[in-house]
């Protein structure tokens, strides 16, 4: 070690310098241990990733059973289905997002421990550099304090719980509903535009098809956007096993339907535009029916619904939506210009990219809500040990992704089609789908982690600019290497978002300061 090293270090600098890129490392030797702390992760991410994969994996049903109609139908539904998915995303994501931390942050605060008698009053802060201070009321950023009672009952134990009034909950279901049915006469009444300017020309194979899977699609918005809503506020409660059972059984209505609907009543692409349909409506009733037995979903006055904070940090989420959406539209667009061919494929390899690394998202689910909670009670340690766990879990996830992918996705893409030109442009883009997912992983638990710091601002202002730089790439790499240029450029706009997050914590900036002292 040399002088200037030696100084450095007995003075503090170097301490202090590289104390925030500490946090990745933090109980590194126990990232495997099921404390107290690892079992909570377990318990929200395990089925919050279940139930984030059963969607995209009703999709790859969908997409299996249509593979085997033709190459033109396998395009056009992939078109459709990137369409109607990034439509769904821009208008619900940055609300489901919002929810989950408000809800958590809400529930924490106000949450009462069974066997309390009469009322209970609780109080608490939050830190005057995140967005949970507009949760108070009126702008008060002290103290605030909730009162809750118990109510007498008929049950055995005496007591029982009144049900949760979350304001945050009530303005999601609203905010979901009205934008489930914008979305739906939107795409019903403009399918056609979208889809030619997708890449799908009016005289081109694909546009029957997939218009018609597009509208029939359009009317389950509603129910989609209803059931994203209240997966948000489960998740805020810290409970992601209900959607999960909600979610298996539409998915599995699904996939009882589609052979019924696509070849027994010979509906083609329609028929499996139906099922999917009929199996999200599945999935609203079953949430709404949990959230009505837990949740006052009327609140006592319009007043409490708050519409104001959701649209202030909803409006921040909705650029980062666009501009994410925006990335992964324009990759859809540039392989549908290119034929039918590399859209059937590209289509199979984004369903599986996007299925696998939304295994991340259950991690990304945890560290939100946990964090969001650590943040409102001021608890920077359980902050940082949460954040540090998350990642590391995040990393290890990323692995294993890319070693299965990279060895079995070979031999299952014949699962999804037998056309022999599709398949061969499938295998030319596996290496990119294998070796991408610790980028995405980490990538996804990063938005999590930031969202959980209520950090919003940042995470739109960084995506924007990741955006630029990728769209810049998609349009110049595509144009010069086609299919494969379309995969280098979705490996560097990964590869930026990653480093966006890793930039503000490594930093110990915005909400993270404290990891400088």
């Amino acid at each position: 070690m040399s002088y200037l090293d030696t100084t450095l270090l007995n003075s503090g600098t170097t301490s202090s310098m590289f104390s925030p890129l500490r946090v990745f490392l933090k109980d590194a030797r126990h990232a495997f241990k099921l404390d107290e702390l690892g079992l909570e992760i377990m318990m929200i991410a395990l089925p919050a990733a279940l139930a984030l994969m059963a969607d995209p994996v009703a999709s790859l049903v969908d997409t299996a059973f249509i593979g085997h109609i033709g190459p033109v139908e396998l395009a056009a539904v992939g078109v459709s289905i990137a369409v109607f998915n990034q439509a769904s995303r821009i208008a619900i994501f940055p609300v489901v997002s919002i929810t989950t931390s408000f809800v958590a942050e809400e529930d924490a605060a106000s949450k009462i421990t069974s066997g309390d008698t009469e009322s209970v009053e609780y109080q608490w802060s939050f830190p005057e550099d995140t967005e949970a201070k507009e949760l108070i009321p009126g702008g008060d950023y002290g103290e605030h304090v909730y009162t809750l009672s118990l109510e007498k009952s008929t049950t055995m134990t005496g007591f029982r719980h009144r049900k949760r009034i979350i304001p945050s909950a009530s303005s999601a279901l609203v905010i979901g509903g009205i934008l489930g049915l914008l979305q739906t006469l939107v795409l019903v009444f403009a399918a056609k535009p979208i889809l030619k300017y997708m890449g799908v020309q009016h005289d081109s194979p694909m546009m029957k098809p997939a218009c018609q899977y597009l509208t029939l699609r359009a009317l389950g918005a509603p129910a989609v956007l209803l059931s994203l809503a209240m997966q948000g506020v489960f998740r805020g409660f810290k409970d992601t096993q209900t959607p999960l059972y909600a979610i298996v059984a539409g998915d599995a209505m699904n996939i009882i339907l589609d052979p019924i609907f696509i070849f027994l009543f010979q509906l083609g692409v329609s028929g499996a535009a139906i099922a999917h349909v009929i199996s999200q409506y599945l999935i609203a009733l079953i949430l709404l029916w949990r959230l009505l037995r837990e949740t006052d979903v009327l609140p006592p006055s319009v007043n409490d619904l708050q519409f104001s904070r959701f649209l202030r940090n909803g409006f921040l989420l909705l650029v980062r939506v666009i501009a994410v959406t925006f990335c992964v539209t324009l990759a859809a667009s540039m392989a549908a210009r290119q034929g039918s061919i590399p859209m059937a494929a590209f289509q199979i390899c984004l369903q599986i990219w996007l299925a696998t690394s939304l295994l991340a998202d259950g991690l990304a689910v945890a560290g939100q809500a946990i964090l969001a909670s650590a943040f409102a009670r001021r608890d920077h340690s359980r902050a940082t040990s949460a954040a540090a766990r998350v990642l590391q879990w995040g990393m290890i996830l990323g692995l294993v992704l890319c070693i299965i992918l990279g060895t079995g996705l070979q031999f299952a893409s014949r699962i999804f089609t037998t056309d022999t030109n599709v398949l061969q442009l499938i295998h030319i883009g596996i290496p990119f789908v294998a070796l991408t997912q610790p980028l995405n992983v980490m990538a996804f638990v990063f938005d999590g982690v930031n969202y959980g710091a209520s950090d919003f601002a940042y995470s739109a202002y960084s995506m924007v600019l990741v955006a630029i730089v990728s769209i810049a790439c998609l349009v110049v790499l595509s144009s010069s290497y086609g299919f494969v240029g379309i995969w280098i450029a979705l490996t560097i706009y990964m590869s930026l978002r990653t480093f966006a997050g890793l930039l503000r914590i490594g930093t110990g900036s915005g909400p993270w300061t404290f990891l400088r002292s």
